[in-house]
């Protein structure tokens, strides 16, 4: 674990981001038990942690993905994360909404976007990774060539993983639910036996609880 993880994880732990409930689980809208529950979205009210966030992603962006020509940030909790790091590597920036605008020109891709040119998307966060790989797709038909992705956090799940080796596209993180719970228990926010119990959900959130 680096200090970037463990920093990114105590923040988003620090600033109830994340939150944790091994004992008394939410419920997803896809019907899944989890002892987690994540809303990034708060970060942006927090500039010493969306400084941290923008710094760690645009430092692993150009180190991993160097030939990166356009920010794409996935709608809505990717924007302004996408916005600060477009900025801090003095690069074009586009979004890319869920579904076509039903008004106007129709458009699911805002800003500029050349055919052929490099785009690296940006997302808060991957679950199974299904919104920023329909984004991946989005911008790809309209003459994108999306060849990374980044995020904040992960869940580490298996059907991520998988899903990502299918589309044969990248994927970076800053840090990660083994991270953030390892933190967590350091932090004494949960004990021995809820650590066993978060860790068990990662390998199989199907069929836990």
């Amino acid at each position: 674990m680096t200090s970037l993880e463990q920093q990114i994880a105590a923040d988003l732990l620090n600033i109830g981001a994340v939150s944790l409930q091994p004992d008394t689980p939410f419920t997803w809208a896809s019907g899944i038990k989890s002892p987690i529950y994540t809303d990034n979205r708060v970060t942006i009210g927090y500039p010493a942690v969306r400084s941290r966030i923008a710094a760690g992603l645009a430092s692993r962006i150009i180190t991993t993905y160097p030939d990166v020509e356009v920010i794409g940030g996935v709608a809505t909790a990717g924007i302004p994360h996408a916005a600060l790091v477009a900025s801090l590597l003095n690069l074009p920036m586009i979004y890319v909404r869920s579904k076509p605008k039903d008004h106007g020109q129709g458009n699911q891709i805002e800003g500029p976007l050349q055919p052929g040119q490099k785009v690296v998307l940006i997302d808060d966060l991957l679950s199974t990774g299904g919104s920023v790989l329909e984004a991946a797709k989005a911008a790809s038909k309209e003459g994108a060539d999306v060849f990374g992705v980044a995020a904040i956090f992960t869940y580490e799940l298996p059907d991520n993983v998988a899903n990502f080796e299918a589309a044969k596209l990248p994927f970076l993180t800053l840090t990660n639910y083994s991270s953030l719970i390892q933190v967590a228990r350091e932090q004494g926010t949960i004990n021995d036996a809820q650590l066993d119990l978060l860790a068990s959900w990662r390998e199989d959130p199907h069929h836990w609880g």
